[in-house]
């Protein structure tokens, strides 16, 4: 099965045009489940998720923000027929999802951050992700509850009405979970509380050690589907007391009791036959709280068919990716962390050889929201280079004009070329000038001042802005030009305006630089090489290196990260490593480093291996 990807294309995928129902929507009735008795008198009783307001709903707190995806890389994996690849997309999940249409996915599983405050929560390291879990805690239980629940309301508005949602938690908060999934689900529609049970070391001295989690399920409707036959386990026992078996009592028809024997049983409402990651589980990548596939498999193949559509808007490790793609569904996949994405990606391209079928939906894109890597626009053909940065500008597209490009708060905006190194020059103010001279706004005197977007401004470009606008304290036909470079503050005010104590949006909408990789090498005899990245530097300021992977097998146009080394903890081990290669030739080696801000980078080079 052959693997590749675009890595050097650039694309855009834009935010769909508004459509009907993504206005405020009301929450399901719940009056007769939370109103008190008439004899109680009246007793004020929270019928409203926390956070909601009944004017704005969660965008009080969470004000909406429309940015644009960027698809970095396109991985194909064998399917040659026309379709929509899966998603893997790094950036904050709830404006991701407010991107995404209305009834459009069938499963929803999330394992979100668990209200326990313990440091393993912020696993990878990136700047984002310990921004969000900051924003999480800052207000206790309440503050938690608040933040998922604007993220519930939005699972709640993209899941179709026959979808199911399975929220994984623990005992710090699953029954306030609950009460507030109740609000936004409907009560009507709660299936279960499964309770996954496990065992390990324990050493508590005051209560019964804590060896569980809870999965709270809700299905949209009564037209939900249940695969039961697809999920049935062995019975344990034939006798009662067997831990869930069948038990036999006189008049029992023996051919029915066979029958069960071989088809099994519907796995109860607990869940003991389930291992969680151990130190020595293969599937384990170094992720703390990680999930085992079984879990998954189980939730998906009960409550999802082939080629529906599975969203994880937390997939950390990438379990539920991985195991949708196994089991034939397509997937959204979300995360805040940028390493996460990273590990994602190469768990998905490790499966997919796997997989020995074809014509398969294994074709995923790994997008970018609201950080985007600079050197990949470069590449962009320039009129999507321009749609993109007016998208980010909160701009309209035209096509009216060659030297006016967009339009904004009834401003028109022009936007230069996409090269790093390019400068706006003299002409380009004079001809922007003279073709907002030209419009009928102009000429009805509505309309005198323009905006130029551009990576830089040469000298003589910004003496000839200057002297236009001199021209306001002289001439009534001035026309006055804003010369704004693209990524800084007054390019990305419309999305700072929204920063508060709450939600601080002051990091989205920025342009990162990848590090600068720098990879030696040194073989040592009996097919091993030590690799040493350790001098590669990060640009972007205030970053640091917090991934490295690396491909000892690289064939020139794709990365595949070698099994072991797609994410080390300790980052000194990962950037200097030694690896035994199979046979003594030359290979293909490449290296990929990611720093905290959501740059990366890749060295590649050959090695002779003796």
């Amino acid at each position: 099965m052959e693997i590749f990807s675009n890595y050097a294309i650039v694309k855009i995928c834009l935010p769909p045009p508004p459509f009907d129902n993504d206005g405020l929507e009301t929450l399901p009735e719940q009056e007769l489940f939370y109103r008190a008795p008439a004899r109680f008198g009246n007793i004020p009783v929270e019928a409203e998720p926390k956070g909601w307001d009944r004017r704005q709903g969660f965008r009080k707190l969470y004000p909406r923000i429309d940015l644009p995806t960027q698809i970095v890389e396109r991985v194909s994996l064998g399917n040659t027929e026309p379709h929509e690849p899966n998603r893997l997309i790094w950036g904050d999940n709830l404006h991701i999802m407010r991107s995404i249409p209305s009834n459009t996915v069938d499963l929803i599983y999330i394992d979100p951050p668990f209200f326990s405050g313990r440091v393993y929560n912020m696993v990878w390291g990136d700047n984002n992700e310990l921004r969000s879990f900051n924003d999480i805690w800052e207000g206790g239980l309440d503050g938690y509850l608040v933040w998922l629940n604007a993220r519930l309301y939005e699972m709640k508005r993209i899941l179709k009405p026959t979808g199911s949602i399975y929220v994984h938690c623990d005992w710090h908060a699953s029954h306030y979970i609950k009460v507030e999934m109740d609000k936004i689900f409907g009560h009507d529609n709660f299936r279960n509380e499964i309770v996954w049970c496990y065992t390990g070391p324990s050493n508590t001295k005051r209560w019964f050690p804590r060896k569980h989690d809870a999965l709270l399920f809700y299905a949209n409707s009564d037209s939900a589907p249940f695969n039961r036959d697809h999920i049935r386990i062995p019975y344990n026992s034939l006798s009662s007391g067997g831990g869930g078996g069948v038990i036999f009592t006189e008049g029992h028809d023996e051919e029915r009791m066979d029958e069960l024997r071989k088809i099994g049983k519907i796995p109860e409402s607990w869940w003991v036959d389930i291992n969680p990651i151990t130190r020595r589980n293969k599937q384990r990548i170094g992720y703390p709280t990680q999930k085992p596939e079984d879990l998954l498999e189980r939730i998906i193949r009960a409550s999802s068919n082939d080629g529906e559509i599975v969203l994880d808007c937390f997939v950390g490790g990438g379990t539920t990716a991985v195991v949708a793609q196994r089991l034939g569904r397509r997937f959204i996949a979300c995360d805040q962390s940028r390493v996460a994405i990273a590990v994602t990606a190469e768990r998905l391209k490790q499966e997919s050889m796997k997989l020995q079928y074809e014509g398969a939906n294994l074709d995923f894109t790994v997008e970018q929201w609201g950080i985007y890597e600079a050197d990949r626009l470069s590449l962009m053909p320039i009129d999507d280079f321009r749609r993109f940065v007016l998208t980010c500008y909160g701009a309209t597209r035209t096509e009216d004009s060659s030297a006016i490009h967009g339009w904004r708060n009834q401003l028109p905006v022009w936007v230069g070329t996409p090269q790093l190194d390019s400068q706006t020059t003299a002409g380009d103010v004079t001809e922007f000038a003279n073709a907002i001279r030209r419009t009928e706004q102009y000429r009805q005197s509505n309309l005198r001042n323009g905006e130029m977007l551009a990576w830089g401004f040469r000298p003589d470009a910004v003496e000839a802005a200057e002297q236009l606008r001199n021209l306001e304290k002289v001439d009534v036909n001035f026309v006055s030009l804003a010369q704004i470079q693209i990524g800084d503050d007054r390019f990305r005010a419309h999305i700072i305006k929204h920063s508060t104590d709450r939600a601080d949006y002051g990091d989205f909408l920025t342009f990162v630089r990848p590090p600068v990789v720098s990879v030696g090498w040194k073989a040592l005899g009996g097919k091993s090489v030590t690799f040493d990245a350790s001098e590669s530097a990060v640009v972007n300021p205030g970053a640091v290196i917090i991934n490295v992977q690396w491909d000892f097998n690289h064939n020139g146009d794709r990365f595949t990260a070698t099994p072991g080394y797609s994410f080390q903890r300790d980052k000194s081990k990962s950037l200097r490593v030694t690896h035994k290669f199979d046979k003594a030739r030359k290979y293909g080696v490449a290296c990929r480093v990611q720093d905290s801000m959501g740059g990366e980078g890749m060295w590649t080079g050959e090695v002779e291996v003796v």
